[in-house]
């Protein structure tokens, strides 16, 4: 008789990638939802002018936060209305994909952080953080199943030169 045992199902082989990879991928999707409506409203400098009033005479936003809205979006509102979108739509793209999963789901929480500092309180904000936060939680589970997956990372191309070299 073998001394091997079958390997137990464990929380790291299968649900972990399993359970990331659906919130990789749902953040994603929200992402995509968020851009694509903004591009089909037309979204543009009267937006970013609705936001940088509102910021203005909003208590609720903090000082530093107005500041913001009124020099950096006040300054360039045709270039941020047109940023705006494209940066939700690439994030969602970049999610769904499993591409710069890292770096897009960081990116995420910066974006709806800047939401909530303007005082745009979304009822899937909240949501799209805690998304945002297993992602950054358990990078490599929720890498699995991605196109990054398939590609190995340069850490695992430099350790693999690495062992060549030294036999």
């Amino acid at each position: 008789m073998s001394d091997r045992r079958p390997r137990a199902t464990t929380w790291r082989t299968h649900a972990a990638p399993a359970l990331a990879g659906a919130a990789r991928v749902a953040l994603g999707a929200l992402w995509l939802h968020e851009g694509i409506v903004k591009y089909r409203a037309g979204f543009g400098a009267a937006d970013i002018g609705f936001v940088v009033d509102g910021a203005a005479s909003n208590p609720r936003v903090p000082g530093f936060f107005q500041a913001f809205t009124e020099t950096v979006l006040g300054a360039a509102p045709g270039l941020f209305g047109a940023l705006m979108p494209l940066l939700e739509t690439a994030l969602g793209v970049a999610l769904v994909a499993g591409v710069l999963t890292v770096p897009a789901a960081a990116a995420s929480v910066v974006a709806l952080a800047s939401y909530w500092l303007a005082d745009l309180l979304v009822w899937q904000y909240p949501v799209m953080v805690l998304l945002s936060a297993v992602v950054l939680t358990f990078p490599a589970a929720a890498r699995a199943w991605s196109l990054s997956s398939a590609v190995p990372s340069p850490r695992t191309v430099l350790a693999s030169r690495r062992r060549t070299q030294a036999q």
